[in-house]
């Protein structure tokens, strides 16, 4: 049986408000989100970014950092460490070509919208990202492919520094869709989360459970995959636990009902 929540959206918030022209569904882009997690004083702490209100996109929400998959992530000459795209292929059921660049987008657009750089230098990781303060804006820019940042700084990607969490498409009434698969990293030791992205008027640390009450008393908008997301994560005590958990990673596409001034999100297998 479908499970069913209820939220509170604002008018305006831009989910479930809006349909396209000709009535058929947009093709979801693939897209990669990564859940950033460390320890703090109260426990589990995950890194929030409130994206500006103009964009296109979720503007005005909160969300974790992430974004769509750009066509060179493909590349087959990335230098990898850890589970190889094979593996990550089974665990979100999609060809070896798309796992690759779905764990490229997931490092590249960390690094971009967070400055959090899920890579090393032989076996060390990276925990000073300073002198790739330039390379980061070119990335940004697409200026710069990953590869070419990794192969010119002699960099290895750690696909083993992330985990899959979950699969969530955006509903087909939505002019702008993704399919976004969720992937769970703790920051490294060393390096800190920044909020130096134009995609966000700020950013920062906070307890899950704290994110939700901020959302239920309207301090917050979350849309349903990333409060569903903190939910799951408050039942955590650390964040080298919560990255450990092994999840069973189906696509979910919620059905949105709109209902005066709330959504009915009804969440089925897609």
């Amino acid at each position: 049986m479908a499970e069913e929540l209820t939220f509170d959206i604002p008018v305006g918030a831009g989910v479930g408000t809006r349909a396209n022209a000709d009535g058929e569904p947009v093709t979801p882009k693939d897209a990669a989100t990564v859940i950033l997690l460390r320890d703090g004083a109260g426990g589990v702490e995950v890194f929030l970014q409130h994206r500006v209100k103009g964009m296109p996109f979720a503007g005005g929400m909160t969300v974790f950092p992430g974004g769509g998959v750009d066509s060179r992530d493909v590349d087959t000459s990335v230098s990898w460490a850890g589970p190889e795209p094979a593996w990550w292929a089974e665990r979100f059921g999609c060809d070896e070509s798309l796992a690759r660049a779905l764990v490229c987008a997931a490092v590249r657009e960390t690094f971009e919208e967070s400055g959090v750089l899920l890579a090393s230098v032989g076996d060390a990781v990276v925990t000073d990202t300073t002198p790739y303060h330039d390379a980061r804006a070119k990335l940004v820019s697409r200026e710069l492919s990953l590869a070419a940042f990794l192969e010119a700084n002699g960099l290895t990607l750690r696909a083993d520094l992330l985990r899959p969490w979950a699969n969530w498409v955006t509903p087909p009434q939505e002019p702008r869709r993704y399919d976004t698969c969720f992937f769970v990293a703790v920051l490294p030791e060393g390096q800190e989360a920044d909020g130096a992205t134009s995609e966000a008027v700020s950013s920062g640390w906070q307890r899950p459970a704290e994110a939700i009450a901020d959302a239920k008393e309207g301090r917050r908008m979350l849309m349903p995959p990333t409060w569903i997301t903190l939910a799951e994560l408050g039942e955590f005590d650390s964040a080298a636990e919560a990255r450990a958990v092994e999840r069973e990673i189906s696509k979910i596409m919620p059905t949105l009902v709109r209902e005066g001034d709330k959504v009915r999100v009804v969440l089925d297998p897609a």
